[in-house]
């Protein structure tokens, strides 16, 4: 059995789908706003793409044998 990461499987759905709504957020807000407010979105969305990348690399771990 492979070790579970420290998100949960509906923990780790949120993540993804937090990610995907503020990478397209970025984008339309850029075209739509004078500032640069969608930069928000952009560090939001690195934050979670990190997150989901940290909970890949636990999983992906082996076990430890004792």
């Amino acid at each position: 059995m492979r070790s579970a990461g420290f998100l949960s499987e509906r923990q780790r759905l949120f993540a993804w789908v937090g990610f995907l709504l503020a990478a397209v957020q970025a984008p339309v807000a850029a075209k739509v706003i004078d500032d640069a407010s969608w930069l928000f979105a952009v560090a939001v969305a690195l934050c979670v793409a990190t997150v989901i990348l940290a909970d890949d690399a636990q999983r992906r771990r082996p076990e430890p044998i004792e």
